[in-house]
């Protein structure tokens, strides 16, 4: 079992950056591939970013690639979303994801969320 804990989420304006953070506990951290998610009202959830388990390639939505970036401390168990040059579009309440072979909407391991609020 994984447990996985978002925080960092906030109010910030446009054009403006945010770095989050999912604490993960229980299972060795680094046997996981890690993601983000987003979800914003009314819409499904959506793939951000991700680790690949073995290598640690990071991957990127097209819609964040180039603002946002993805990494992972294996020593504190954690992985990272800095957002910079954050756009309206991106408010949605995000999730933290781990999983045994790669992530997806499938994932094995999923965080509570926490809200990232963009304003114009």
């Amino acid at each position: 079992q994984v447990q996985l804990v978002e925080s960092g989420g906030g109010l910030v304006q446009a054009g403006g950056s945010l770095k989050l953070a999912c604490a993960a506990s229980g299972r060795t951290f680094s046997n996981y591939a890690m993601g983000w998610f987003r979800q914003a009202p009314g819409k499904e959830r959506e793939f951000v970013a991700g680790l690949s388990r073995i290598g640690g390639s990071a991957y990127y939505a097209e819609s964040v690639k180039g603002r946002f970036t993805i990494s992972r401390n294996n020593a504190e168990n954690t992985v990272y979303l800095q957002m910079n040059s954050l756009k309206p579009e991106d408010t949605a309440v995000y999730y933290c994801a781990a999983d045994r072979i790669n992530v997806s909407p499938r994932a094995d391991y999923w965080g509570q969320g926490t809200q990232v609020t963009v304003s114009s």
